[in-house]
């Protein structure tokens, strides 16, 4: 009978590469994130690898322990990595051995694969560009736009991709200007879940209000807007938002937060 790891440990996650629709450059990045959530116990990339367009993820398959599978296109114009990796998908799915999986993908055709794993109760973890479908990004329990882990991996150039390790100095330069292109955080959206999870006094606890924000927008990342956590988005935002640590009896603080009203 299977069992799943329980909430004090990490969970097992499998993930999978769409290798058409994912670049290479992410890989540093991708399994950062993914550690963030458990265990990859899995790791498989998909796509036809006799051809040379996937020579970037050739070179780090084996630093990254990443499993090839190959999938020969048998018919022009159809995408049979596609079906390759929702038949594993389900395959894995069955195993029971599994909590979450991670779909690295800007496709849209594992819309149902999605919403199917989260029939099944498992977590599903999307990475994919800013152009994916939104069906897609909704079926996620969470969705990561790639163009977060380039930023910390590759620089913004024109050239070949490289990780951040072997970037020359100058080659980072243009990365910059780049806080001045980020998007104002919806503090409406963020404001109107905060009030309805407030306490008497307006306070709600930092970690529900993320929660709480992720199952409504699965997009949703301060990174998005500037921020590397939610707490210094909040902060950023003092004219809308307050934030206050408050020590437990464990002597650990707990973050909450509050929607300033306007004054009338």
């Amino acid at each position: 009978m299977a069992t799943h790891t329980s909430n004090n440990a990490q969970k097992r996650l499998a993930v999978l590469i769409d290798a058409d629709n994912a670049p290479a450059a992410i890989v540093e990045g991708l399994f950062e994130e993914i550690a963030k959530y458990g265990v990859a116990s899995v790791k498989r990339i998909y796509g036809d690898w006799t051809g040379p367009h996937l020579g970037g993820w050739k070179k780090v398959l084996l630093d990254h322990s990443i499993q090839p599978i190959q999938q020969f296109a048998y018919t022009k114009g159809k995408n049979a990595t596609d079906s390759s990796l929702i038949i594993d998908a389900m395959d894995l799915l069955y195993t029971r051995r599994f909590d979450g999986f991670c779909l690295v993908s800007s496709d849209s055709d594992f819309t149902r694969l999605a919403s199917r794993l989260r029939e099944e109760g498992l977590t599903v973890y999307g990475f994919g560009e800013e152009k994916t479908p939104k069906p897609f990004v909704a079926a996620c329990d969470k969705f990561i736009y790639i163009e977060l882990l380039r930023e910390d991996v590759v620089a913004p150039t024109n050239g070949e991709p490289s990780t951040a390790s072997a970037a020359a100095p100058d080659v980072a330069k243009p990365a910059v200007a780049e806080p001045s292109k980020k998007p104002k955080a919806p503090v409406g959206f963020i404001a109107k879940i905060m009030d309805d999870i407030a306490d008497e006094d307006g306070w709600a606890h930092l970690g529900a209000l993320g929660a709480n924000i992720t199952k409504l927008r699965p997009e949703f990342d301060p990174r998005t807007h500037g921020y590397k956590k939610l707490s210094d988005l909040i902060k950023g935002y003092p004219q809308a938002f307050e934030l206050q640590a408050r020590d437990t009896s464990g002597g650990t603080a707990v973050m909450y937060a509050r929607h300033k009203q306007p004054s009338k």
